[in-house]
């Protein structure tokens, strides 16, 4: 069973983190904290850099509804689209029974579930996989197949994932970026990056034509370790996809808040 507290840093470490990423992507990009809500949007055409979250704990579903209202206002002022990110667990109960409800009437449309986790799990081994090299992410030639490897795997354009990646001097010189090599070919990825004295894992990715052989694990460990390594973290945090949630665990981590994305209504 996790603690409260345990989804409040998953929220947290979303602001933080988030808030690194996208003033290294635009230094004018919206990254304001209003009354339980927090704006990270870059516009980008990289949707994942464009985020709402509600911040508040204990949110009763009359709060709710007004603040879905407010984060659809916000996100229609945009030229490019995002997400809302909802953490359930720091909803009442009442809110977590209405919020689907309650997001329809704000002009917001669900789009996919996630699962907060985190661990006390490092330093981790230095990882092995029979079929891979790892290659730190230093070059933009190296950047750009990071960020097209996150387009195969989630569906974006190649062009709307290096929209998001490419040029990025904090990914290549101060977040731990990898890749997964297969004979020349750069089939998976992962990275972490510190925030608030943890090591958050960002963009797990394997193309499609090589999943289920355990590339992405090797990766996230891979990350994990020589971010470990460089930092001193011993706890460490994500946001996991329904895809990626079952393998989290087998590197040390505890699901924690379950997560809902909106975007707006078509």
């Amino acid at each position: 069973m996790h603690e409260l507290a345990d989804s409040v840093e998953s929220m947290e470490q979303l602001a933080s983190v988030w808030r690194t990423l996208l003033l290294d992507r635009d230094p004018e990009a919206d990254v304001r904290d209003l009354p339980g809500i927090a704006v990270r949007w870059a516009d980008s055409r990289f949707a994942f850099w464009n985020c709402v979250t509600l911040t508040g704990v204990g949110t009763d579903a009359e709060l709710l509804e007004r603040q879905l209202k407010e984060a659809a206002q916000i996100m229609r002022g945009k030229s490019r689209p995002g997400f809302l990110w909802v953490f359930e667990d720091l909803l009442d109960d009442e809110a977590r029974a209405t919020l689907d409800t309650a997001a329809e009437q704000a002009g917001l449309a669900y789009a996919f579930p996630g699962t907060g986790m985190a661990g006390d799990l490092l330093p981790l081994p230095a990882p092995h996989h029979p079929d891979l090299t790892f290659e730190r992410v230093t070059t933009e030639d190296q950047l750009r197949a990071y960020a097209d490897i996150n387009a195969r795997a989630y569906g974006f354009p190649l062009e709307d994932a290096r929209d998001g990646l490419t040029g990025s001097t904090l990914w290549m010189h101060g977040i731990h970026a990898y890749l997964g090599v297969r004979d020349g070919t750069p089939v998976a990825c992962a990275a972490t990056v510190e925030a608030q004295g943890r090591l958050f894992v960002l963009l797990v990715a394997t193309d499609p034509r090589w999943q289920r052989r355990g590339y992405g694990e090797a990766v996230t460990r891979k990350a994990l370790h020589e971010g470990a390594r460089a930092t001193g973290a011993t706890r460490a945090t994500l946001h996991a996809t329904a895809a990626g949630a079952p393998v989290y665990p087998r590197i040390g981590f505890r699901p924690n808040s379950p997560m809902r994305f909106y975007g707006l209504t078509p």
